[in-house]
């Protein structure tokens, strides 16, 4: 009889919950709109509840990021504890810079009030504070929040092939989605404009081996040790 273990079960919930809250705190995008920044401050002033709800969507999903690492580090470890132990840092700093993230986004929102209070001033320090907050601090700590993330996909991903405790072809296709996202994160960095279309899978991945877990869990044998 197959015995099934309740922390990937929970791994899987996790999985979920984080696309979720993933998902509200990528509404700030939808808040802040579109245009220089002069626009994103005016449209920031006018969705200020849809940029909080973002923010508190965005604190959860850095909280959810620490659970679902340590539940991974718990479940896969037995394959190899030094690779665990690695990639379990890197989302512990995608963690961090989520968070970083929202104080930039929360910052923009008595700005963005004091500018449309100030009659919109043109070339006035709200816009140059303005820049600094949102392609500053929000839009490249989410580029270097998803350079850790794709490290430790990469690392997880792997052992996740090794244990075999979600389909092969399931694990090489969350391998390739992180390696086009880590590619699609060093073009932006480097200055380039990368179609969100390029992190897409990463996503499907997520929701896939979320319900898989969740759903069937992973038979004891699949996590026997297999190096050290």
């Amino acid at each position: 009889m197959k015995r099934w273990m309740e922390k990937p079960r929970l791994l899987g919930v996790a999985f979920l919950v984080v696309v979720v809250t993933s998902l509200i705190g990528g509404l700030f995008d939808t808040a802040a709109g579109s245009g220089n920044i002069s626009n994103v401050l005016v449209s920031v002033a006018g969705h200020v509840t849809l940029a909080r709800v973002s923010i508190l969507g965005g604190v959860a999903n850095s909280v959810g990021i620490i659970i679902l690492a340590v539940l991974l580090y718990v479940v896969l470890r037995s394959q190899n504890k030094t690779i665990a132990l690695v990639a379990l840092g890197f989302w512990f700093a995608e963690a961090v810079f989520y968070a970083v993230m929202q104080l930039g986004a929360g910052s923009l929102i008595p700005l963005s009030q004091g500018f449309i209070g100030a009659g919109s001033p043109a070339g006035s320090f709200y816009q140059t504070l303005g820049v600094f907050l949102y392609d500053g601090v929000y839009k490249l700590g989410l580029s270097i929040h998803m350079w850790f993330y794709c490290l430790g996909g990469v690392l997880w991903y792997s052992l996740f092939y090794t244990s075999r405790s979600i389909p092969r072809a399931l694990s090489v296709f969350g391998i390739a989605a992180v390696l086009v996202g880590t590619l699609g994160i060093v073009f932006t960095l480097l200055g380039f404009d990368v179609p969100i279309y390029a992190y897409l899978p990463i996503g499907v991945f997520e929701i896939l081996t979320g319900f898989w877990l969740a759903l069937r869990g992973i038979p004891e044998r699949s996590l026997v040790e297999v190096s050290v």
